[in-house]
This record gives structure tokens, C-alpha cells and sequence, in this order.
């Protein structure tokens, strides 16, 4: 499984909106990831990720995010399970 997250979809969301005010304001990134406790490499990664997206829509991409796990899950199990089918039907077992 992944990291605990530290933040949520919202805050991350709301932090972002928040930085590009300071930015506007001519903060500079270095200042503005100071005061959300985070690294510029995290900022940079959330905006890539979020930059853009409203709170239901960062919502709804982790959803789909999750489902598609979901489903290659279920896909992989089912090609090994006609593999070992295979296998046993050709009668080299």
C-alpha cells in the first residue's frame, strides 16, 4: 500500500489556491512552501497533480484512481487463472 497522506485532496487543493495568491502577491515559491510546512518538490508535485482541479473533481480523479486498481486487480488474476488453465489443458503439469 502507498504513504499515509499528511494532507487531503481539500487541503492540498486550498493550499495551492493560497500559494498562487502569495505568488501574486510577489512571494516567492521558496516563502510560500515555507509557510505551508511542505518542500518545493511537494509543491511543484500538487500543482502538476491538482493545479486547476476544484475539491469534487480531485475527489472524483481518486475515486477513479481507486477503481482502476480495482480493476487491473481483478484483469491480472484472470489472465493467470486462463494460464494455468492452459497449462492444465494441454497436459504439461
Amino acid at each position: 500500500m502507498g504513504r499515509k497522506r499528511k494532507h487531503s485532496d481539500d487541503q492540498i487543493i486550498h493550499k495551492l489556491r493560497e500559494a498562487e495568491v502569495g505568488l501574486a502577491q510577489g512571494r516567492t515559491v521558496k516563502d510560500v512552501c515555507r509557510q505551508f510546512e511542505v518542500t518545493e518538490q511537494t509543491y511543484y508535485r500538487w500543482r502538476k497533480e491538482f493545479g486547476g482541479l476544484q475539491v469534487d473533481q480531485a475527489k472524483r480523479l481518486r475515486d477513479l484512481e481507486r477503481e482502476n486498481g480495482r480493476l487491473k486487480k481483478i484483469v491480472s488474476e484472470q489472465a493467470l487463472d486462463i494460464s494455468i488453465l492452459r497449462e492444465a489443458a494441454s497436459g504439461n503439469f
